[in-house]
């Protein structure tokens, strides 16, 4: 006998019905009425059910317009390649990526000077408070807003890499940037972390209600000194991401890319 509360009832058959495809993403659900009906269930007990797939990021709900399920075209990023100077590129690598991907990227940016923060400081082995370039990205994939990226760069370097400073776009990437300058980014030390977005990640990324976000966090190095911090968020219902790692040449071309 399910013992389960009858709106988790209601919520595990059309969250099983949502992932087997009976309603593809885009496609609406029946109304209240409808599943009040078929579960025999109250109108209070169906809108529970259904607010646990909104809060799962499944459904969303449109005012008048009853549930719908939601899109998830997952875009995946290669870690492990991202701002890799040896792979050609067409511009910066967000750029590259995503155009290599068949889709169409956006970005608008906003460069500031500003006082290290505590975090901050620490990965660019600098006292906390000294001045710091932050060249603040928000980016999207096919219109869709797909994460916003805060990189910071210490004041020594902007010294020798004046640009890093100047609003706007490089195009051909920092990274690339830098290496031109005589600074070249010899590896990077990557932390991943994941936690249910501010109110200010939610409104830039546009997300629902029970969507998580992913938080890169990239540290680059020169040969003897780190060059920058690059904290990148992304929506955790759209993004993927990959690395590859040692000898692969086992793995079948029809695995998951």
């Amino acid at each position: 006998m399910n013992k389960q509360p009858k709106y988790r009832q209601v919520a595990d058959v059309v969250r099983r019905e949502i992932v087997n495809g009976v309603y593809p993403p885009g496609a609406r659900l029946p109304s209240e009425n409808d599943l009040q009906q078929r579960f025999d269930a109250s109108r209070n007990t169906v809108r529970n059910g259904l607010s646990l797939l909104v809060s799962e990021g499944l459904i969303a709900s449109s005012q008048g317009l009853g549930y719908e399920v939601r899109s998830h075209e997952v875009f995946k990023l290669n870690a492990s390649k991202f701002e890799n100077l040896d792979i050609p590129q067409n511009g910066d690598a967000y750029n590259t990526d995503v155009t290599n991907a068949g889709r169409r990227p956006h970005q608008t940016f906003r460069v500031e000077m500003l006082p290290a923060p505590k975090e901050i400081a620490a990965r660019l082995d600098v006292t906390a408070g000294t001045k710091a370039v932050l060249r603040f990205c928000h980016r999207y994939v096919d219109d869709v807003p797909w994460s916003t990226q805060a990189t910071y760069y210490p004041s020594w370097l902007v010294d020798a890499s004046p640009r890093l400073a100047e609003p706007g776009d490089i195009e051909e990437g920092t990274t690339r940037y830098l290496a031109a300058q005589g600074i070249e980014q010899v590896g990077y030390f990557d932390e991943i972390a994941a936690r249910m977005p501010t109110p200010e990640e939610a409104r830039l990324l546009e997300m629902g209600a029970g969507v998580p976000v992913m938080i890169w966090t990239r540290t680059g190095y020169s040969a003897d000194r780190p060059i920058r911090c690059t904290i990148t968020t992304f929506r955790g219902d759209l993004n993927q991401m990959n690395y590859e790692i040692g000898d692969l040449s086992a793995r079948s071309e029809n695995e998951p890319q």
